[in-house]
């Protein structure tokens, strides 16, 4: 099993169970590195001190604030230890609401939230009891030096564990909404058939990451010294004139020409040394 991120108590009431975190999902991606363009050499990032101007070791290096312009105060990893709150190792659920209320704007970060030996029968019973009630909990929780208000979920008979963003946290953007326009009732209700005619379940394993498969790509053909075929880019829309006439032509495409539910999408093939690479490192 992979190492868990947090581990403690999950309280409610007079129950309490040991608990882990596991991380639920992390973005992944191609990552590049910092070459030297005249003999792809990386390059190294280095602290300088412009007081003494000369690199500075890790082991010389300590966290501060900026409290006035240029001048800090020092905080010491010891001192972060002795004000964490209770919450650093019990997380306690403070109410339960539906989940309907909570609107995906709060959310942030996905875990798993999985039971210790001692904690499975409690665990089961508020799985179960969050499920058949169609409530959510909301809880506190302190890791990676911040205090965090959660929502747990039941999810295929476990539990989820969502960090959430306050409400200060939360961007407004001015004049954001639906724009203050007459709607006609035929254009509302081809809108509506135009919808049922794209619906389908919900499957993730459909939706993939085409720039990544291009940049796979890529590397790969300039590891084979092949040349480099350009995306065919779109074309440029203009905007729509008559919205009624463009409904019902894109209704008219859709009706009865929906593909399939597309197929999984299969895991992209590793990138292999080629028998000659574009421009190779030089000794």
């Amino acid at each position: 099993m992979a190492a868990s991120v947090w581990s403690g108590y999950l309280t409610f009431g007079l129950i309490s169970m040991p608990v882990r975190l596991f991380s639920g999902a992390r973005s992944s991606g191609i990552s590049f590195n910092m070459l030297h363009r005249d003999d792809l050499q990386r390059v190294k990032q280095q602290y300088i001190c412009p007081a003494e101007g000369r690199v500075v070791e890790r082991s010389e290096i300590v966290k501060g604030y900026e409290y006035r312009k240029d001048e800090y105060v020092v905080i010491e990893p010891e001192e972060i230890k002795k004000i964490e709150p209770k919450t650093a190792k019990t997380m306690e659920i403070l109410e339960f609401v539906k989940s309907s209320d909570v609107d995906p704007v709060y959310f942030e970060s996905s875990y798993y939230m999985v039971p210790e030996e001692a904690g499975r029968r409690p665990y089961a019973l508020l799985s179960k009891a969050l499920e058949d009630s169609q409530y959510v909990a909301i809880a506190k929780l302190t890791m990676h030096n911040r205090e965090y208000t959660v929502f747990l979920r039941p999810h295929e008979g476990g539990m989820m564990l969502h960090t959430m963003y306050y409400a200060e946290e939360v961007r407004e953007l001015e004049g954001f909404g639906r724009p203050d326009v007459e709607l006609k009732e035929g254009e509302v209700k081809v809108a509506h058939q135009l919808i049922e005619a794209l619906a389908g379940d919900w499957d993730p394993e459909k939706y993939h990451d085409t720039f990544q498969e291009n940049l796979k790509k890529l590397i790969q053909a300039k590891l084979e010294g092949e040349e480099i075929k350009p995306v065919e880019k779109p074309k440029k829309l203009a905007p729509v004139v008559d919205l009624m006439a463009a409904l019902k032509q894109s209704l008219a495409e859709m009706e009865g020409k929906k593909k399939p539910a597309a197929k999984a999408a299969e895991a992209p093939e590793p990138i292999t040394a080629g028998r000659k690479a574009s421009r190779r490192k030089q000794g």
